[in-house]
């Protein structure tokens, strides 16, 4: 079950550091700036995580791959991605998916830390959001954009909340193998924000 989180953890770090790493270039940031988004993105959500539970060393801190993995992206992206306000739409596809996948992995591991270090289900699934929400947050302040979680646009933290609660009914109440809990979440949290995103689904209050 560890190794299996572990997994699902690089993962979502991948994905949602290639999101920085794509908003960065975006806003014609340098190394220098690519590089810290990425590292924001992709840890913020489980830093804040690790801090709630009270999980020391906190998990990027503990995995020193990590940001090593992050800054072998942001050098490489140096040869992909030009500085410039406007990408193509297959980039800009990309950065959704990517995103979206991201919600969804992070939402599963933070749902899943949280419930194996005693936290009540109910806070487990606000943690999850928390995980699957704060690094993109970070991300878009960064970046000088209104982030998603707070205007009124297409569902984001609604995805990660209905994913993680997926997690919790299906790990609390019914005898199945850890992995399902954890691909019902991610495969949740994903399908509704593609679906939010394609049908432009927002809530009306």
């Amino acid at each position: 079950m560890e190794a299996l989180l572990k997994t699902i953890e690089i993962l979502g770090i991948f994905a949602f550091a290639i999101t920085g790493i794509i908003e960065a270039r975006r806003k014609q940031m340098d190394i220098i700036g690519t590089y810290s988004v990425a590292m924001i993105t992709a840890f913020g959500g489980g830093t804040l995580r690790d801090v709630l539970i009270n999980h020391y060393p906190l998990f990027w801190i503990q995995n020193y791959k990590y940001p090593i993995m992050i800054l072998a992206l942001a050098v490489i992206s140096i040869f992909i991605l030009r500085k410039s306000n406007s990408f193509s739409k297959p980039v800009l596809l990309i950065l959704g998916l990517l995103d979206a996948l991201g919600l969804g992995l992070f939402s599963a591991v933070g749902t899943s830390y949280a419930l194996n270090a005693g936290v009540f289900w109910f806070n487990s699934v606000l943690i999850g959001v928390v995980t699957g929400v704060f690094g993109g947050v970070m991300r878009d302040v960064i970046c000088n954009e209104v982030p998603v979680f707070f205007k009124q646009s297409q569902l984001y933290a609604t995805c990660s909340f209905i994913g993680s609660l997926v997690f919790v009914i299906l790990a609390n109440y019914f005898p199945v193998d850890p992995f399902v809990p954890l691909a019902a979440c991610i495969a949740t949290a994903f399908a509704l924000r593609v679906i939010s995103i394609k049908y432009n689904v927002q809530l009306k209050f």
